[in-house]
């Protein structure tokens, strides 16, 4: 067992975000996800980002667990800019993210939330569809993690059990990197003493 493995929650609370009127979201139609999480917040054409963000602030503040931010197309970029500029307080209560499907940085539909080139302070996954490489400075910006999320999923998989173990797994990955780096660097850190 990982060390993350070891102090990662059993189960989180799961909010996701996706543009009005969508039905059908990519997490559910490949992965065979609910439509909506314990929470959801929607993106409305024009609306201030101020309020969107006032939203999505309510519904972490709301959730009983530690979350997890599902997201697809600009919802990916809103959330980035959310956590990016949204109050330590409200961002340590972030497990992870996974990202559906996120524009093209630089993007004309992405640009209303445009924020600073800096890693998200959560593990984040990216899942892109047929055009993987048009997400890569997304990936990049991000220090996100990219996978080919353009397969189907087939048959009756718990709800969301498969994307909590996938941003678990992810996250074991880079706790454990971390740890074994401060042991290369740092002989104090040593497992034997």
């Amino acid at each position: 067992m990982s060390i993350a493995t070891a102090v990662m929650p059993n189960h989180w609370s799961i909010i996701t975000i996706a543009a009005a009127g969508r039905a059908d979201p990519a997490w559910n139609t490949r992965m065979r996800w609910p439509v909506k999480g314990d929470d959801h917040v929607v993106l409305h054409d024009g609306e201030r980002r101020s309020l969107w963000a006032a939203q999505l602030d309510a519904a972490v503040m709301r959730a009983d667990r530690t979350v997890l931010l599902v997201a697809e197309g600009l919802g990916c970029h809103a959330a980035s800019w959310w956590a990016r500029l949204s109050p330590a307080s409200y961002v340590s209560r972030i497990a992870g993210a996974l990202l559906f499907d996120p524009p093209a940085e630089g993007a004309e539909e992405s640009q209303p939330f445009a924020s600073p080139a800096i890693a998200l302070p959560f593990p984040s996954l990216v899942l892109s569809g047929a055009d993987a490489a048009a997400t890569i400075p997304a990936v990049n910006g991000w220090g996100s993690r990219l996978l080919r999320g353009d397969r189907q999923r087939h048959g009756d998989l718990r709800p969301w059990r498969s994307a909590q173990r996938l941003i678990q797994r992810a996250t074991a990955r880079v706790v454990d990197r971390d740890v074994e780096r401060a042991i290369a660097v740092h002989p104090i850190f040593h497992r034997d003493r």
